[in-house]
């Protein structure tokens, strides 16, 4: 009997899986550009054509679903940009694949209003608690995540020793935060070629071997 009730089960659980990953999807999109406070159990209900009372079932209140709306987001950004950026070697190669994996991201419109977590921080701000601290946390990881790059290139002597891995890092988050913020406002394509002359120039100034 326990072999005949496994495969309901598992496909009970799949297709609970399934719905879970379609919720969080629509919702993280739809918190990029409206903001997460937007997102409501009967918006999302509205939108899917599922239940309420469905929906509670997946999650019991705003702050659960925020959280998991916040977990999604990070899921979705470890796939398109630090997957990626993190792919060539140690050195300038993995700062510069970084920074255009981002790039590439606002430009393909992951999320329609620009970086998910530019955005949530924006409106979480000054709204400490849970949420907040969640996107602070993956906020700090991306930009441990240069740092990191960073001291690494200057371990293989492509960046140079005496440079400030922190000013740098900071520069170039700057850069990216600031190419996303103008891409969200309809700047137009020029906007992200600046950022990457930018960033090409001031890894160059602070090459090693230039």
């Amino acid at each position: 009997m326990e072999t005949e009730d496994r495969p309901v089960t598992d496909g009970r659980r799949l297709r609970g899986d399934r719905t879970r990953h379609a919720i969080l999807s629509r919702a993280a999109r739809l918190a990029s550009a409206e903001g997460l406070e937007a997102v409501s159990l009967q918006r999302l209900a509205s939108d899917l054509g599922i239940s309420k009372s469905g929906l509670f079932a997946h999650f019991g209140s705003k702050e659960e679903l925020q959280l998991a709306i916040v977990d999604e987001a990070s899921r979705i950004f470890t796939a398109e940009v630090l997957r990626p950026g993190l792919a060539p070697p140690r050195g300038v190669g993995r700062v510069q694949a970084l920074c255009e994996a981002y790039l590439s991201y606002v430009e393909r419109e992951v999320f329609p209003g620009g970086c998910f977590f530019e955005a949530t921080m924006a409106e979480f701000d000054s709204k400490p608690g849970p949420v907040r601290d969640a996107v602070v946390e993956r906020k700090g990881y991306w930009s441990a995540t240069i740092l990191r790059a960073i001291r690494e290139a200057q371990e293989a002597g492509d960046i140079d020793a005496e440079v400030d891995a922190e000013q740098l890092e900071w520069e170039l988050n700057c850069l990216l935060a600031g190419a996303n913020d103008s891409h969200a406002m309809k700047a137009g394509p020029l906007v992200l070629e600046r950022a990457r002359r930018a960033i090409g120039h001031r890894l160059g100034e602070a090459s090693a071997r230039g």
